[in-house]
């Protein structure tokens, strides 16, 4: 198994077994030299074993498929996820396999458990090898198993294992100053107990070569000029505030922090057995939805989401739900014909059809990801996708790809649905993803030439995980949002802040050894 120069300088330290950090960017191969560094590790010494700990699911699979797989000619490797029955003989599969690949929470679960067909210890292991480590902080999985260890290691044992993190964006850890990022970067190599950080210094030329760096752009639009949709849905909103005789109410509709304080009223009055004030709460927060939607894709949707929230079955004998599905029903065609007025639609879908008219044209090659914020959105910008006559002719094949989690606004996918995606996009029978955040980290998804973040806020490490999906020669990312938004700044930071992080890496890497260790 042959490495890259740049890979072999980032395992060095590693591969004498010394505790450290690989620090290369998303597509670099930092899981490929991990492979090598576990092969190294159990040819080198009799009886060492191998824990590979993952943060999400589907990665146990596609880690044990995609790159450990190439290991199993020589040594006995096993793949255990929360879906997988052998999870119940946890000890029993450790004992048997040379390297075990798990989630952390099953690794968490075999330390504290008290069966004895379940329980292990961390010196049933010689080497732990922690996939985004980054994550290694507070109350996360990662830092109780690396609090565990510490514990261990502090009252004298020895026959701990060695310990490897692998990351492509550490963050600042919310600090904006290089102080706070050094800091947070000392942390983090504290937290895994970590001699060095190491990554791309002397061969950095071979890689930038092998991992090409996307074009930004960002890709402006202006506010609607009329929104007559958004206004009568303000207007409805202010008779119901007004039918709950509550003055103190907020005013600011459309927005993140009136969906909290609404949610907060919702269960308030539930404590109370307040029915009429938790009953509007709960139709103020769906109308909230709907602006929030209008803003983001198009107001059919907007009135759609209203309309099928209207088209439950409701208890009619209430009077408050006989005067929310009387106001619904009032102004019902009024909305409906606002929504499907071309006039007003939202200027954030003519950018979008722009971007993919110009990236995929008629029978080329191009593959791209639309991240967006919520599942509805996804969904919402597929079916605007397949109603666009002038992108219909274009050769886009697109699907949705949303996490595998429930939640109540939108169907979830299961995770053999999202592999399903994954292959079909893989093998070029589809050509366009719309995707949350799911498929911003781990998930080993084929270069794209074109990666879109539409309105999205996120720090600077979704940024990253973003932007590393645009891996193909000549791609852009672009960043789609209204011109002047709070979108737009915070992009901005967080190229201030990816900046900040890579000073602050250098500035630990440069550290004398001893002050180092003082800081550690």
């Amino acid at each position: 198994m042959e490495l890259r120069g740049y890979q072999l300088e980032a395992a060095g330290p590693a591969l004498c077994g010394r505790n450290s950090i690989i620090w290369l960017p998303t597509g670099a191969g930092k899981t490929r030299a991990a492979v090598y560094i576990c092969q190294q590790h159990l040819e080198s010494r009799r009886g060492g074993r191998v824990a590979v700990l993952v943060n999400k699911v589907h990665l146990v699979d596609q880690h044990f498929k995609k790159e450990f797989h190439v290991l199993q000619k020589d040594f006995r490797v096993t793949a255990i996820s929360g879906d997988s029955s052998h999870k119940s003989f946890f000890a029993f599969e450790v004992k048997q396999n040379d390297v075990v690949i798990c989630t952390a929470q099953i690794l968490q679960n075999a330390l504290v458990s008290k069966e004895e067909d379940v329980h292990v210890e961390l010196a049933d292991f010689s080497l732990l090898v922690i996939d985004e480590c980054h994550h290694t902080h507070k109350e996360a999985v990662y830092n109780k198993i690396m609090l565990n260890y510490l514990q261990h290691k502090l009252s004298g044992q020895q026959d701990l294992p060695q310990v490897l993190g692998l990351t492509a964006s550490p963050g600042t850890g919310g600090a904006t100053s290089f102080e706070g990022a050094v800091e947070h970067i000392l942390q983090i190599c504290a937290n895994l107990d970590t001699e060095k950080i190491t990554s791309a210094q002397e061969e950095v030329q071979l890689l930038q070569s092998h991992v090409p760096q996307p074009r930004k752009q960002y890709d402006l639009c202006q506010e609607r000029a009329q929104d007559p949709l958004g206004e009568r849905l303000k207007k409805m909103m202010e008779q119901i505030q007004q039918y709950m005789e509550m003055p103190s109410l907020p005013q600011d509709f459309g927005t993140q922090i009136y969906e909290q304080r609404i949610v907060e009223l919702e269960k308030r009055a539930a404590e109370m057995f307040c029915r009429k004030t938790r009953v509007c709460a709960l139709h103020l927060r769906k109308y909230n939805d709907a602006l929030l939607i209008n803003d983001t894709v198009r107001m059919i949707d907007a009135f759609q989401c209203l309309q099928q929230f209207y088209a439950t079955e409701r208890d009619m004998k209430d009077p408050t739900e006989q005067f929310l599905a009387a106001t619904f029903e009032e102004n019902k065609a009024t909305l409906q014909a606002l929504a499907g007025d071309r006039r007003y639609e939202n200027p954030r879908l003519g950018k979008l059809e722009e971007i993919l008219q110009e990236h995929f044209k008629p029978l080329g090659t191009s593959r791209g990801i639309v991240f967006t914020k919520t599942r509805q959105s996804a969904h919402s910008l597929l079916s605007w996708l397949q109603g666009t006559a002038a992108l219909r002719g274009q050769h886009i094949r697109a699907a949705v790809l949303t996490g595998a989690g429930y939640s109540n606004q939108t169907k979830h996918m299961t995770q053999n649905e999202q592999q399903d995606v994954i292959k079909l996009f893989r093998e070029g029978a589809l050509n366009l993803l719309f995707s949350t955040s799911v498929a911003e980290e781990g998930l080993d998804i084929p270069e794209c030439n074109i990666v879109v973040r539409y309105g999205l806020m996120t720090n600077e490490i979704a940024m990253m995980q973003a932007r590393g999906r645009a891996r193909a020669q000549n791609s852009v990312y672009s960043v789609l949002a209204k011109a002047n938004s709070r979108e737009v700044s915070r992009e901005l930071l967080n190229e201030d802040l990816v900046e900040l992080m890579e000073r602050a890496i250098r500035a630990v890497q440069a550290m004398p050894e001893h002050e180092y260790h003082l800081k550690v």
